[in-house]
């Protein structure tokens, strides 16, 4: 079955000199027959032989379902209209697909609904081939790739870089243009070069039709570069005689201008009202056969049919307008006079607007202009606006910047660039909205102008870990200044924001002190009434008052975010992870962070769902155990490679040091995020490194690693450290400190009432009491614990009673404690403390067995999925949260079977699910 999104090309003949090229395209298309999907992007110059090498490998398979799809110029800035066309040729597998990404990819297509995130209509894309592929397998190929809309490029991409276990191959072919190899970074990749001498002679006489000779042939492919389009148009140009004299190729041929010239010279061998018309056809690229003849008709045109250009083997003419190869397109374009061709965009600007093509009349409309139009500039605007509500904000940027450019100077013309770098950002385009933000004259700017642009370089910052995300709370505070009085909403979003960074750069950022944001924020609270105001007043209290009186105002805020809906939990759910650590709170921030990501997954919004994900791992660390916090950062990695970004990026520090990495590695990224500004991951490692080395029994040194954090508190942060430090300070001799933190953590607990701070306030004061009294309060200790996800800390109070007990030579009582403390740590995947606890229990005279799941010999992924599917998701479940299909689930799954011997998901469960203290998500 052949399913043409495009039609196809000319029929390709035996391809001369490609057997290696095609082997490999032979190889893959296999490996999707097995099952086994996989992506190849063929890159090389005009003429080398991309086209040619695409066609041959769709023509060749049998029982494949083939898809062709093909990039314009002129639909590079419509988002989505690639996807769109693959859409319309899959529509029968849409049902298929989880909600969320039916959602994305009808939004995509036009329909109303909340801008989705490219990335997530890239994995509906990979459902749709996935399902399709199910049914037959599937070849998807898509030429000129350079020529997709952004969205649908990155939508590829996704696909490109998924495809596992699904019967699906995808072949792209491009020129060589960094920013495609760059969107495609880690897809197989195949560069085309010229032939080699004896083929392309073969090629050669094939078309001359008689031999020539090795020396003359040689000299061809030399100058040629063995070009396979060169070699056939200039051997159809140029005479035997021609070609096998002294002087043609004494210099290298300029490949494409030669050509150019070549087809250029057969377009003007046409009637002048011929040469009209293939202009129009070249002005639009889309190649829309009704188009190009109501903007004939525009031009008197209407008696030319292309029948002629068709027969003279310019053109083709079937249900598109198709050139023969885009250098005769670019020929014909560029042969013609700047008032030529700005009077064909403009009659195509016109045809398009009689046809209801908003986004290419648009586009043509600014073709046909010179110098500043305010009309076309407004209606590339309205264009943009309606990319950014699809979910095009690459190519909304790039129509604003357009826009931009035919705007007189003045505050419109900066206004709009501000917009385009905003959309930039969005997209993930951090080099083009720098660019950007250098062009704009902020002293044209209004104040909430300049709000937005403060909003935007901070952004930026983060994005580039650029050193001065040191000042941004600061900034904040000065874009939450621009926008004051004129937009509330907008002040107080700057202001969470600028909390949010303070926390993020802790103890480095020095540009605001603390005590003046938090004025701010209570300023900002007065504003106006709701869930912003309520945060605001809470972390303002928090910041200027006593603790006791801030937990009111913390408390209305938690109540306030778990009133919220999805659309405000994307705005307001991660400031969540402060407001309720703040509170000791460990029940509200696990609702407030799964509801966000579910929010996240719900509306599309990937960027902020890898955020969430990295605040949930860092969260399960401190309050569930680290095989939870695994399984978030798991998700995050599998996020980011979907992403095409790099997976290393996302590092949580304090859970490699949980999970045993070598403490240099730690140490050095700890040193570069505190070199970068992000004081929090610095702080994070810290923490992390003295609870291992309390782990080991090293008491001073976890001792001298917290004190520097608790002599310098910075917000809710260092009190967590505080139940750490007093161990350390306890077991290292410094008792006095010890109790004065013990005291501390007490009014932390009678003032939130949180389990979490009554649990660490009995096990610190229990470290610092006398003997008598020590034993009534590891056992609160252990029973507030106990009925919580709070795995690790009450496997640490078991383990500190179990140590207790064992110097009160209570051996017996000692092992059943040491025993729990064991199981919770085996369990968590917390291999220090597990380690301390078999070391006690040994001390009592028991020889506990090693560790479980040792050996089991999984990849990181199927790690993941393992993890997932013991949890009890379904496959379809599993691969929306890895990103991949269900497919590929299986495939995972039944590898996960095989190594570990097992056979059922029940025995899954048994190896790696959920703890009695709450591993689940």
């Amino acid at each position: 079955m052949v399913t043409d999104v495009v039609p196809p090309g000319p029929a390709a003949g035996p391809l001369v000199g490609r057997d290696t090229e095609q082997q490999l395209v032979a190889a893959l298309l296999r490996s999707a027959r097995d099952r086994r999907g996989a992506a190849l992007l063929v890159t090389g110059d005009a003429g080398i032989g991309k086209t040619a090498l695409m066609e041959a490998a769709v023509a060749g398979p049998i029982g494949f379902q083939v898809l062709r799809l093909n990039g314009y110029e002129a639909e590079s800035t419509m988002p989505f209209a690639a996807v769109h066309r693959l859409v319309i040729a899959l529509r029968e597998h849409v049902g298929t697909l989880p909600r969320r990404q039916q959602t994305a990819l009808s939004v995509a297509c036009g329909e109303d609904g909340p801008p989705p995130d490219r990335f997530l209509v890239g994995l509906g894309v990979l459902g749709l081939l996935a399902a399709a592929g199910s049914v037959q397998p599937v070849v998807c190929a898509v030429d000129d790739a350079h020529l997709l809309d952004a969205e649908s490029l990155d939508a590829l991409a996704v696909v490109a870089r998924r495809l596992e276990a699904e019967s699906v191959a995808l072949l792209l072919a491009a020129r060589d243009d960094p920013a495609v190899t760059g969107r495609l970074a880690g897809v197989g990749s195949l560069r085309l070069t010229g032939l080699p001498a004896e083929p392309a002679a073969r090629l050669l006489a094939s078309v001359l039709g008689t031999p020539v000779d090795p020396v003359t042939a040689a000299r061809i492919v030399e100058a040629t570069g063995g070009n396979p389009l060169a070699l056939v148009d200039l051997a159809n140009e140029l005479t035997v005689r021609e070609l096998t004299g002294t002087g043609v190729f004494d210099e290298p041929v300029p490949v494409g201008r030669r050509l150019e010239a070549f087809y250029l010279r057969q377009v003007r061998r046409a009637a002048a009202d011929l040469q009209r018309w293939l202009l129009l056809a070249a002005a639009d690229p889309t190649g829309d056969v009704a188009l190009i003849r109501a903007a004939a008709a525009r031009l008197g045109l209407a008696h030319v049919a292309g029948d002629e250009p068709d027969a003279a083997g310019l053109v083709e003419l079937g249900a598109t307008v198709r050139f023969r190869h885009p250098l005769v397109r670019s020929a014909t374009y560029a042969g013609a006079t700047g008032p030529e061709r700005r009077r064909t965009h403009q009659a195509l600007s016109a045809a398009a607007d009689g046809l209801a093509l908003a986004e290419l009349a648009a586009w043509h409309a600014a073709k046909a202009t010179v110098g500043p139009d305010a009309d076309v500039a407004d209606r590339l605007e309205a264009v943009a606006n309606r990319a950014g509500q699809r979910g095009g904000f690459r190519s909304r940027a790039s129509l604003l910047t357009q826009a931009s450019g035919l705007t007189p100077p003045g505050p419109v013309k900066d206004g709009r660039l501000v917009m385009a770098a905003e959309a930039a950002m969005t997209a993930g385009a951090a080099g083009l909205a720098d660019s950007l933000m250098g062009e704009v004259d902020e002293a044209t700017l209004d104040p909430a102008g300049r709000g937005r642009l403060i909003t935007v370089r901070v952004n930026h910052a983060f994005l580039t870990a650029d050193p001065t995300v040191l000042r941004s709370p600061a900034d904040m505070i000065a874009a939450a200044g621009a926008f004051h009085g004129l937009d509330p909403a907008a002040e107080q979003h700057a202001l969470i924001k600028a909390f949010g960074h303070a926390v993020t750069v802790d103890r480095l950022g020095t540009a605001v002190p603390l005590t003046e944001l938090g004025h701010r924020l209570m300023a900002g609270a007065a504003l106006r009434d709701g869930v912003a105001g309520t945060i605001l007043r809470a972390l303002g209290t928090y910041v200027l008052r006593p603790y006791p009186e801030a937990v009111p105002a913390l408390r209305a805020a938690v109540a306030a975010l778990d009133g919220t809906g999805p659309a405000d939990l994307l705005r307001f759910g991660p400031i969540g992870v402060a407001v309720t650590a703040a509170l000791w709170d460990e029940t509200a921030m696990r609702r407030c962070l799964q509801r966000t990501e579910a929010a996240a997954r719900d509306l599309g919004s990937v960027y902020l769902l890898d955020s969430i994900l990295w605040l949930r791992s860092l969260s399960a660390l401190r309050t569930e155990t680290p095989r939870a916090a695994q399984r978030h950062a798991d998700q995050a990695r599998e996020l980011r490679r979907a992403m095409g970004n790099d997976a290393g990026s996302i590092v949580n520090v304090a859970l490699l040091t949980w999970s045993g990495h070598p403490r240099s590695q730690v140490e050095a990224i700890i040193e570069q995020a505190r070199a970068t500004g992000f004081g929090a991951v610095y702080a994070s490692g810290v923490g992390a490194l003295a609870a291992q080395d309390l782990a080991a029994g090293h008491y001073r040194a976890a001792y001298v690693r917290l004190k520097p954090l608790v002599d310098e508190p910075f917000l809710q942060a260092t009190p967590l450290d505080y139940p750490d430090f007093v161990e350390a300070a306890a077991r290292a001799g410094q008792v006095a400190q010890a109790e004065a933190f013990a005291t501390r953590l007490e009014a932390f607990a009678s003032a939130s009432g949180a389990a979490w701070a009554r649990g660490v306030a009995h096990r610190s004061r229990a470290l610092v009491s006398a003997d008598e009294l020590a034993e009534a309060h590891y056992t609160a200790a252990i029973a507030t614990f106990a009925p919580t996800v709070l795995a690790i800390e009450l496997g640490r109070a078991h383990l500190l009673y179990g140590e207790w007990l064992r110097r009160m030579r209570r051996r017996k009582d000692a092992r059943e404690q040491l025993r729990r403390a064991l199981v919770l740590f085996d369990d968590g995947d917390a291999p220090a403390f597990a380690q301390r606890a078999r070391g006690e229990l040994e001390a009592t005279g028991e020889r506990p067995a090693g560790p479980a799941g040792a050996g089991h010999g999984l990849t990181p992924q199927e790690m993941a999925v393992a993890r997932l599917a013991a949890t009890g998701n379904t496959n379809a479940e599993v691969g929306a949260m890895l990103f991949i299909s269900a497919n590929t689930v299986d495939y995972h799954l039944r590898k996960v079977f095989q190594k570990l011997a097992i056979t059922s998901r029940r025995q899954l469960a048994a190896r790696f699910g959920d703890t009695a203290h709450g591993d689940a998500s």
